[in-house]
This record gives C-alpha cells, sequence and structure tokens, in this order.
C-alpha cells in the first residue's frame, strides 16, 4: 500500500475508555452489592448499561473500532487471571461456589481470605492486583466473559476489537505464588500459558473478532535477553496459529526499545505504539528496523495520560511521516483513556478559557477522530479544527494564569543548603528521643482516620449553604475530638487528628495552593471501586496562607501524646494531579517543594514535634527505563529534602510510600533523609524490610503490618508474626508499629478493632524483647 493509499485507509481507534460512567453508576452498584442493597443482577444489568453507553459515545463521536474486555468491575490484570483460570489454592473453593463473591474475595479478601496483592500499574496511579503464580500453576482457558463483551459489541452494529493483556506481559507482572520454590521466575510458565491463549483467540475468532489486541506493556521496560526471547517465542508461536483473529500487539507508557525489532519481525498483522512526548524514540526506531510494511500500525499520537489539548498539527506531521512506514495507519490514544476524567463538559466552575486548555476522554476520542480526517482527507478537511486548536494553544502559552514572576524568582535562588537538614541523622535522633520519650516499637498510624456519612454529608451541606461554615468547623472538632479520644484508650503513642476535614490528601492541599485547579467531576479510577479526581496544576505555584497549622494544634491541645502534622509531599502533588507539561518536572516539584517548606515551618513555629510528609509516588513516578532514572531521582529526592530541610534536628520528618515495589529505590529513599519511613509491608509479607536492610538503611523505619485496603480485620497474633517477620531485618529501636497506609476508606468497626489488636501485638512483641 502507498502511503496515499494508507492514508485514505486511515480509522480511528481507542484501547480503552473509562469504566465509571458519568456519575460513578459503577462504583455505585459495586458497592451496594456489597453492602446487599443490590443484588448480583442488578449489578451486571448497570455494567452491561454503561458498557453499551461508552461504546454509543464512542461511536457517535467517530470511532471506527471500538475495544471490547477493556471494561472491569474492579482490574483487568485480575480479569485476565479468571481468564487463564490463575486461581490462588487458597479462592478456588469461593470461586467454585459463586464466581462474582470469589472474584472480589480475590481482590479485597474476606474474613478468612487474604486478598491478592495489589501494585501501581507501571508509572500510573492505577493499581492492578498481582498474579501468583507456582511451578504447578495449571491454566485453563475461560473466554466467557470476553466473548460475551464482543458479542454485545457486535450485536449493536459497531466494529469490535477485544483487548487483552498479553501472556508475556501479565507473566512479567506476576509474583511467585507461596511455596513456590525460591528463585522461581513465572516467565517459565510460558508455554503452558500459550495454548490457553491460543483457545481464547480462536473462541474470540468464532464470536466474530476480526482483530484482537494483546497488551505488552511490559516491554518498553529494559528487559533481559531471556525475557525478549520469551516475546519472540510468544509471538512466533501465536502468530502461527491458523484458528485466529489477527493480532494487533500494543505497547504504551515509553519507547520499546530492543523489543521492537522483536515485534515488527514477528508474524502478527499489527503493532500499536505511542509516540507522545515519552516515546517519541518509536518514531526513529520503527524507521531503522525498516517499519512495517504489509502491516497495520496504530499510532497512539493523543496522549491517554494528561488532560491538556493535543496539538494536531504537530500530530499531523507525526502522523505524515509514519505513512512511509507501514501498510496502513490508524490513529489512537498513547494507552487506554482509564487513566483520565470522562468529559470537560460537566465542568461548571473552571473558566470556560481555561477549560479549552483540556481534554478529557471524550475530548480525545474527538482529537483522534479529527486527526484521522485529517491523515485521510489533508488538513483542509479539518481546517477549522486546526484554526481553534492553534488559538487554544496559544492562549495557554500566552496567559498570566501559568507564570507568577515572585514565585520564579524564589524558585531560581534556591541554595544547595536549604535541601539538607542542619544536623546529620545520629544527632537529630539523640535530640528527638529526648524530646518525644517513645517506647521500643513505638505504635502510629498512617495519617487519615474513616471518612463518615456523617463527615461526607456535613461537607456536602456547607458546599450548598445548609450549613455554614461555624456549624461546619464544630462538626470537624468533634470528629477530631473522637479520633484523639480513640488513640489514647487504644493506647497509640504517636496521634494524628485523622484529617477530617480532608476531601483528598492531594486535592486538599490543591485548594489551598496557587496554581492549582479543581474539578468537580473529574474522577479516575485508582482501583477497585476507589475513584480519585486529581486537580489541574495549570500555573505557577505558591502557598497564600497555613494550610494545616489550625487543626493540627486544635488536636494537640487535646492530649499531651504527640500529634503529628500531616502533608502531601511535592513528588506525589504532581503525580497525583494532573500536572503541567510545558516546562521540566522538576521546576515544577521545586515550586511545590517552597511552599510546603513554609507549611512546615509553621507547624514547628506552632509546637508540632512530629511532621509526616508523604511521599506514595515517589516510586510509581520513576521512569520506566533505568536510563532515565537518575535524573528523575535527583530532582525528586531534592524537592523532599528542600521541604523538610529547615526543620530542626528535635524535630521528627516521617514520610510514608505505600503500593508499589521498592526494592529499586531503596538508595533514593535513604536520600530523602526522612527520620522516619513507613511503607506497605502486610500483603508482601514484609519484603521492603528485607530491602531496606539489605541496602544497609541506617534510619527508622514503619513496614504496616494492617493491610488496610482490605475489610479483613488481621488478628493480634498476625499482627504479632508480622511484626517479628519485621525484626528479623530492622533492629528493634529503630522498628516503628504502623498500618499499611491511612484508614479513609476503611469503617470504623473495623478500624477500631485493627488497631487495638496492631497495639496488642506490639505489647506483646515488646514484652518477648524484654525476656530475651
Amino acid at each position: 500500500m502507498t502511503p496515499k493509499s494508507a492514508a485514505a485507509a486511515a480509522r480511528s481507534t481507542v484501547y480503552g475508555y473509562p469504566r465509571q460512567g458519568q456519575n460513578r453508576e459503577l462504583k455505585k452498584a459495586i458497592e451496594g452489592y456489597w453492602k446487599g442493597r443490590v443484588d448480583a443482577a442488578s449489578l451486571h444489568s448497570t455494567a452491561a448499561r454503561l458498557r453499551r453507553a461508552h461504546w454509543r459515545q464512542l461511536a457517535e463521536a467517530g470511532i471506527d473500532e471500538v475495544p471490547t474486555g477493556d471494561f472491569s468491575y474492579y482490574d483487568h490484570v485480575l480479569d485476565t487471571s479468571v481468564m487463564v483460570g490463575a486461581i490462588p489454592e487458597r479462592h478456588r473453593a469461593a470461586v467454585a461456589a459463586d464466581p462474582l463473591d470469589g472474584y472480589f474475595a480475590m481482590a479485597r479478601g474476606s474474613a478468612d481470605l487474604a486478598p491478592l496483592e495489589m501494585t501501581k500499574w507501571f508509572d500510573t496511579n492505577y493499581h492492578y492486583l498481582v498474579p501468583e503464580l507456582g511451578a504447578d500453576t495449571v491454566f485453563s482457558a475461560d473466554s466467557g466473559r470476553q466473548v460475551a463483551e464482543l458479542r454485545e459489541a457486535l450485536e449493536l452494529g459497531l466494529n469490535a476489537r477485544p483487548v487483552l493483556v498479553g501472556p508475556v506481559t501479565y507473566l512479567l507482572l506476576a509474583k511467585p505464588a507461596p511455596g513456590a520454590p525460591s528463585g522461581f521466575d513465572p516467565l517459565t510458565l510460558l508455554d503452558r500459558l500459550l495454548p490457553v491463549y491460543a483457545e481464547i483467540l480462536a473462541d474470540l475468532r468464532a464470536a466474530g473478532a476480526e482483530w484482537v489486541q494483546l497488551d505488552e506493556p511490559a516491554l518498553v521496560q529494559d528487559r533481559t535477553p531471556a525475557e525478549l526471547n520469551g516475546a519472540e517465542r510468544a509471538y512466533r508461536e501465536l502468530g502461527a496459529l491458523t484458528d485466529r483473529p489477527k493480532l494487533l500487539v500494543a505497547s504504551y507508557f515509553d519507547r520499546l526499545g530492543e523489543a521492537l525489532p522483536v515485534l515488527a519481525k514477528a508474524p502478527v498483522e499489527g503493532l500499536a505504539l505511542d509516540f507522545t512526548e515519552s516515546a517519541a524514540a518509536n518514531l526513529d526506531a520503527l524507521a531503522a528496523v525498516g517499519g512495517l510494511p504489509g502491516k497495520r500500525l496504530v499510532a497512539g499520537v493523543v496522549n491517554g495520560r494528561n488532560i491538556w489539548v493535543n496539538d494536531l498539527s504537530g500530530s499531523l506531521a507525526v502522523l505524515g511521516t509514519l505513512l512511509g512506514l507501514a501498510g496502513r495507519v490508524d490513529v489512537s490514544a498513547s494507552c487506554s483513556l482509564l487513566h483520565v476524567p470522562l468529559d470537560t463538559s460537566a465542568e461548571r466552575e473552571i473558566e470556560p478559557q481555561i477549560l479549552r486548555w483540556l481534554a478529557f476522554a471524550r475530548q480525545k476520542t474527538a482529537e483522534i477522530v479529527t486527526l484521522a480526517r485529517g491523515l485521510a482527507g489533508g488538513t483542509e478537511a479539518i481546517t477549522a479544527q486546526l484554526a481553534a486548536n492553534r488559538a487554544d494553544l496559544a492562549s495557554r502559552a500566552h496567559s498570566p494564569l501559568t507564570r507568577d514572576p515572585a514565585v520564579r524568582a524564589r524558585t531560581g535562588a534556591v541554595t544547595e543548603s536549604e535541601t539538607r537538614r542542619s544536623q546529620p541523622y545520629g544527632e537529630r535522633a539523640a535530640a528527638q528521643r529526648a524530646r518525644l520519650k517513645l517506647p521500643l516499637l513505638p505504635t502510629t498510624t498512617i495519617g487519615s482516620f474513616p471518612q463518615t456519612t456523617g463527615l461526607r454529608t456535613a461537607r456536602a451541606d456547607l458546599r450548598a449553604g445548609r450549613i455554614d461554615t461555624d456549624g461546619y468547623e464544630d462538626r470537624i472538632r468533634s470528629e477530631i475530638r473522637e479520633v484523639v479520644s480513640f488513640q489514647e484508650r487504644a493506647g497509640l503513642d504517636v496521634l494524628v487528628h485523622g484529617e477530617p476535614e480532608r476531601n483528598d490528601m492531594v486535592q486538599y492541599f490543591a485548594e489551598r495552593l496557587t496554581g492549582y485547579l479543581a474539578t468537580q467531576h473529574g474522577w479516575v479510577q485508582s482501583y477497585g471501586t476507589r475513584y480519585v479526581r486529581p486537580p489541574v496544576l495549570a500555573g505557577d505555584v505558591s502557598r497564600p496562607e497555613p494550610m494545616t497549622v489550625r487543626w493540627t494544634t486544635y488536636a494537640q491541645s487535646l492530649t499531651d501524646r504527640p500529634v503529628k502534622g500531616m502533608l502531601t509531599g511535592p513528588v506525589t502533588m504532581l503525580a497525583w494531579s494532573f500536572v503541567r507539561d510545558d516546562q521540566p518536572l522538576g521546576d515544577t516539584a521545586r515550586q511545590v517543594a517552597l511552599a510546603l517548606r513554609d507549611e512546615v515551618g509553621d507547624l514547628e513555629a506552632a509546637g508540632t514535634p512530629v511532621i509526616q510528609v508523604d511521599e506514595p509516588a515517589l516510586r510509581e513516578t520513576l521512569p520506566l527505563r533505568a536510563a532515565d532514572r537518575p535524573a528523575y531521582l535527583d530532582w525528586a529526592t531534592e524537592s523532599f529534602r528542600l521541604a523538610t530541610g529547615g526543620a530542626g534536628p528535635a524535630t521528627q520528618i516521617h514520610t510514608h510510600m505505600c503500593y508499589a515495589e521498592f526494592g529499586d529505590i531503596v538508595a533514593a529513599i535513604d536520600d530523602l533523609d526522612a527520620d522516619v519511613i513507613s511503607l506497605e509491608a502486610a500483603r508482601s509479607h514484609m519484603r521492603v524490610a528485607h530491602e531496606l536492610a539489605g541496602h544497609g538503611y541506617p534510619r527508622e523505619a514503619g513496614p504496616g503490618v494492617y493491610d488496610i485496603h482490605s475489610p479483613r480485620v488481621p488478628s493480634t497474633r498476625e499482627a504479632a508474626a508480622l511484626l517479628r517477620a519485621g525484626l528479623g531485618a530492622i533492629p528493634a529501636e529503630r522498628l516503628w508499629v504502623n498500618p499499611d497506609c491511612g484508614l479513609k476508606t476503611r469503617g470504623w468497626p473495623e478500624t477500631r478493632a485493627s488497631l487495638e489488636h496492631l497495639v496488642a501485638a506490639a505489647r506483646i512483641v515488646r514484652e518477648e524483647l524484654g525476656r530475651s
């Protein structure tokens, strides 16, 4: 096919779409099912209605090929485990008895079943359930859901393409199951898994699939020769099948690198590649391997992870170059649109001119369709859209809202000494011990306590004018009194105020800093039914006034025990926002760090003895390629130290991280120079504690002993066992006892019981140490 005919054949598609519905109908239906207010039939009906609505939205927007199989009740990797029969032994009876309840038990746990481990999906804020595989794992095909959803779309008269997690990525994301041999590598199961994928592909072809997309994002990471050989073998064997649909192998989030020649030579009919900023090298690399003659190329030129309007002229230029490199070029987003909100038209409180700078899923869909039209018909086919797009880009570039000279002057004047504490850790630790007088194995929580219906109602009543500010603040004071009183009764050593005034750990601060915009309906799935509204970081950042001092000092006035001040760190403020893309991330992080530095200073001046600056996103934002990591870690760790470097030696600085793999950033954690770090560890059975020990981490640490992402209440025995495991890596004088994460999403009954068990476990192990 010539470049001209390839352009004429250009079609538009997407890899996935937000699942929740305009008003988060899926979340409400699932949580209603968990609480017994919604039956399974009603839940399935709501899900089917949402799928149909999403497909119709895409088709009506002009998308030529809609995805199926991207919809999920909880997580698409968990769905893949079900599809290939990789059900952990402990869950098999539950799944056999009731597949839906068993599915949710794998995700959330139950009274007697521990859930699967949860961690971040590459460098996004989405979480997936980690498959557990062992040498004895037997796979079996269950394509029922994938086939049913394909048929749903086809019955609507749509051109549909099933989307599956690819076999190589699935195995690379897995971990050894409990009891697996030491050093077991799940990729060794590839030969067992491929026949199952072959059966599923045959089922989809029989159901009417012309194409099936196999997602292999793990191949954009640094891969060993053995892993690349596995990818080559997988697609050689799947490509050789006779009873299969056409195969489109997709990658996203970064450049393919050494995996590109492997996939380009594979006997598959198409590749989908990311051509946005972080993966721009794919263009030259594709040319270097001779392109994809005679094959389909789906070009991801619209960024599926940010919310800024596309530079249509720039994307058209990329698409024009690609025409000479493939038999057919289609247009898409760089990845699934799962990672962005649904529709900007629902936003009523953002200035209309600023709103034109933003593109959520529906607007990105329109951009994709426009680009496909422009590729097929030339720029004259989209003259009006190009002119409007140029005006929107110019409006943002020249807006005074994006630049504050005072902020830029202060940021430019930062010195190296401001990024370091005044005393080395050993001297600080002695000063803190003398001030705090804590016992061995001190107990604390991570920050938030349950956000009750009463709290959410009070916040809604304040917004609606049904109560005034005084009435709302009375409710907040009452909640803080209850939280502090409970912690004292439970026997916790370092208390928190519970954060009842905070809607979200990032949004709360964003609403009090210049440069940020808040959305009303910009919901994005974090995991399961947990949805967040990331703020939009559009301009330079500063702090007009103190943000947390008032409520922290109120809580401290209620108790003689130390109360932690709670802040969200600069990297997380960026990672969990839709951050501006018109300047280096390090520059933006430094602006946020200076605003937080002012807050740390005010908390310290108010007498706060312990200040926690959370950085759960430090690992998730780590670039996928090792070569790109040093530069990121330099500015990321510097921004944390800039935020905390002004604290005096007797002020104890904590940080917190959760739900990621930390082994490859332990040196960076050390470089933060925090006095205490708390980390998720319960589901991974204290792995991170041993990773810290292996590095020789010299400071205090609290690997979690209570998995807060499950409704299970851990027993005192369980918490004590985890604590003893932690002591196998971290000396008692440097070990803290805490949950994995904040308690915002939990209910009060399970929170009370779990924390009481945590304190009892610390007491038991403390007594054991006293007798040894």
